[in-house]
């Protein structure tokens, strides 16, 4: 379970999410969303520990995380971040090779165990023929994929991710987060696409101006007033082969074809 309870947070003086709050219970997907700027980042970033809140508690399983230091935490919370290594001159299989070091002592040698841990997790991924290509070289949706390989060999029960689906094709997108759900460990991830969060997500917490302004299940969330509140835009919640699907149109629309039309006269 991750639980965050009236967070407030931010760089230097000033505060960038507000008393928000969040729920993840053992095996759900959790997802946050909001506009660009509305703080879901910084507040992803308070849930392992990057950035102390400035008011309120977040806890792992009921354990205060700000108690937990180093390997603890490491065993317990695996991490996709926006700020990925890009230069590192390591191969891709040691890159994920790293998401095995908490499980050893330290200065011990990797082990066989970790190999194979290795080998499954880029296997899961879709990514076992990058093995030995240098990290640097590949893409962003192929590193993309390699650092969610080295989530998986660390074999953590908490998952929080930071926009995992960015760089990568449509494919991967689904595969991907199909693959998160089935991970059964408790997980936050940030996504943009409103439709990949109705798809994969249990629940939604969306973040506008650093303020939670609402949390349940994909369909309580994502109702058409609130789409357009939030994002300004027009959307029509439709039920496709059992799952919430949205359907978009700019609220303006109307006046953008008529401005365009004016121009081009």
């Amino acid at each position: 379970m991750i639980t965050a309870t009236d967070v407030s947070a931010g760089y230097g003086g000033g505060l960038v999410v507000r008393g928000v709050g969040l729920q993840a219970d053992h095996g759900e997907v959790v997802g946050l969303i909001g506009p660009n700027g509305s703080g879901k980042s910084t507040f992803l970033r308070t849930l392992y520990a990057a950035l102390p809140p400035r008011t309120g508690l977040v806890a792992l399983d009921h354990e205060p995380i700000s108690e937990l230091r180093g390997n603890r935490l490491a065993r317990r919370v695996a991490v996709v971040a926006q700020e990925s290594p890009s230069d590192l001159p390591v191969s891709v299989a040691d890159m994920v090779l790293l998401g095995r070091a908490p499980q050893r002592r330290a200065l011990a040698a990797f082990t066989r165990e970790d190999h194979q841990a290795v080998a499954a997790a880029l296997s899961r991924v879709g990514a076992r023929d990058l093995a030995n290509r240098r990290y640097a070289t590949l893409s962003g949706g192929e590193k993309q994929r390699v650092l969610v390989a080295r989530t998986l060999a660390q074999q953590a029960d908490h998952l929080l991710l930071d926009e995992p689906t960015n760089h990568l094709d449509i494919r991967y997108q689904h595969e991907l987060l199909r693959l998160v759900g089935q991970l059964g460990v408790t997980t936050v991830v940030v996504l943009h696409d409103l439709n990949l969060a109705a798809r994969y997500c249990d629940k939604l917490v969306i973040l506008k101006d650093g303020q939670a302004l609402a949390a349940g299940t994909p369909r309580e969330v994502l109702t058409a007033q609130r789409l357009l509140d939030v994002y300004g835009i027009r959307a029509e919640p439709m039920d496709v082969q059992g799952c919430l699907q949205l359907v978009f149109s700019i609220a303006d629309e109307p006046q953008l074809h008529d401005a365009g039309a004016r121009a081009a006269r």
